[in-house]
């Protein structure tokens, strides 16, 4: 989870492929009017997004049943968090945080429908998971591969101990 530009379909995608998961992009699951909305300049409100978050959690929930699952999401709130939940089941949250000139850079160099001029409005409603929510944070600044070996090698970690849940939902 985090803002737009911070690397959560890189990493999500790599982390799939480490743990030989399956990966979901939670942007392919906007209906076109939240597009719309985005390519337009215009930020979508909470109304907005409860269909999209919905819609993604239950595509979780349902490939979840057939193998175990990443995927990517900013979930900017923590009632968002909570919405994924309801629909998708339990799931750990990893949190990827970055200076926002960082993501700003990022979002230059790239093609995505979210246009740079809209990651203030994501910044301004980023509410960081707090210590209940147990998300892992990783600082993603630096260079891609070492950060990702990172992220697989503490989600590895928790998995082996048994802190995380790989979890198929019936």
């Amino acid at each position: 989870m985090g803002p737009s530009g911070a690397g959560k379909s890189t990493f999500a995608s790599g982390l799939a492929v480490a743990l030989g998961a399956l990966f979901i992009e939670g942007d392919d699951h906007h209906p076109p009017a939240n597009r719309a909305s985005m390519v337009a300049g215009r930020p979508l409100d909470d109304e907005m997004r409860k269909p999209w978050l919905a819609a993604l959690g239950a595509e979780v929930r349902s490939a979840r049943r057939d193998r175990d699952v990443v995927f990517a999401c900013s979930a900017l709130k923590r009632a968002y968090r909570r919405i994924l939940h309801d629909a998708a089941g339990p799931f750990e949250t990893v949190f990827l945080t970055c200076p926002t000139t960082v993501i700003a850079e990022r979002m230059t160099r790239r093609e995505h429908f979210m246009p740079p001029g809209l990651l203030e409005s994501q910044i301004a409603a980023l509410e960081p998971p707090t210590a209940d929510e147990g998300a892992l944070t990783f600082d993603v600044s630096g260079p891609r591969e070492e950060i990702l070996s990172r992220i697989v090698a503490e989600v590895g970690q928790r998995l082996d101990a048994g802190c995380l849940q790989k979890t198929r939902t019936s």
